[in-house]
């Protein structure tokens, strides 16, 4: 459950930013291995929490020069394949490739 060890982690997390968390916000990048409805359904499964997940779009920037979002090839549980769109090589990811914790109350 690949799902389970990264709500474990944001869990983790939270708790040494801050004690007594009553809700928090999340953002999960698209280009992320796990889907954001995901973490917030296994995130409400192991707390007690206001849940609040946020799909973050990809940003990407490419050595042919193209800078936008990431053509996505193929997408499922632990794993996402994209390239450029516009030359089909593998670019460098400015957003939407990870999870962050926005917000704690």
């Amino acid at each position: 459950m690949h799902e389970i060890a990264i709500a474990e982690k944001i869990i983790r997390e939270a708790k040494k930013q801050k004690q007594n968390i009553k809700a928090i916000e999340i953002e999960v990048g698209e280009l992320e291995e796990i889907e954001a409805h995901e973490v917030e359904e296994v995130l409400q499964s192991l707390t007690k929490w206001k849940i609040k997940v946020n799909e973050k779009k990809s940003k990407i920037k490419c050595e042919c020069g193209y800078e936008g979002r990431a053509n996505i090839l193929d997408k499922g549980h632990g794993y996402c394949v994209y390239n450029c769109p516009q030359c089909e090589k593998k670019p460098e990811v400015l957003e939407g490739g990870d999870i962050k914790i926005i917000k704690l109350d």
